[in-house]
């Protein structure tokens, strides 16, 4: 027959802290809510239990500085990351570089943040358990490489175009308000190239033949 349990430890239940030094926890997930300056970091175990947060400034040594700060919980399986292609492209550059797998995550619904609100570590946290779940996630685009090289030439094509269809309206718009000598040589639309070119670097030119 066992014998009782002294008063006051009848009912007492022994609780271990969750910490990074706890040998249980071998695998966890990670979550970041970047911005312009600083990334706000989190870190779940696999059943989703918040193991931590912590903010780290958005450069290369806080980008080492968030990953090591990860990886002291345990084994990293993978980050979900809001804005791969903005904020966070740097950082999601230097984890992949690290051979960590990465998760695109998109930002909760309006439901979802009223319900849980809004703060950084919140939205760090759903994004760890997002890329844990597999919910709302995407696999984020290189950012480097011929890729990204054909990207920025497309970039730089478009708003040239962009900006040269302004000037022809600018300019027609000009032709339209214009002396009636000076619109008499620009009405014929194949003569306006040639009157704007020369127009442009010699102000003084245009004044005498207004």
């Amino acid at each position: 027959m066992r014998a009782a349990l002294p008063i006051g430890q009848q009912h007492r239940t022994t609780m271990h802290s969750i910490t990074p030094e706890d040998p249980a926890i071998n695998e966890v997930a990670g979550g970041v809510d970047t911005h312009q300056d600083t990334h706000t970091a989190a870190v779940i175990d696999t059943v989703g239990r918040v193991l931590g947060s912590e903010q780290f400034t958005a450069t290369s040594t806080g980008y080492a500085a968030l990953l090591t700060w990860m990886q002291s919980f345990g084994t990293v399986t993978v980050v979900g990351i809001e804005g791969t292609g903005a904020y966070g492209a740097g950082l999601a550059r230097h984890l992949r570089r690290q051979g960590i797998t990465l998760a695109e995550v998109d930002r909760p619904d309006r439901k979802t943040r009223r319900f849980q609100g809004k703060s950084d570590p919140i939205d760090a946290i759903a994004a760890a358990k997002a890329a844990l779940a597999g919910d709302r996630t995407g696999t984020p685009k290189q950012r480097d490489g011929r890729v990204e090289a054909l990207r920025c030439l497309r970039i730089a094509r478009r708003s040239a175009v962009d900006q040269r269809a302004t000037a022809q309206r600018q300019i027609k718009t000009l032709i339209v308000t214009a002396p009636e000598n000076l619109r008499a040589r620009t009405l014929d639309p194949a003569s306006v190239p040639p009157d704007a070119g020369g127009c442009a670097p010699r102000a003084h030119s245009c004044r005498a033949a207004a």
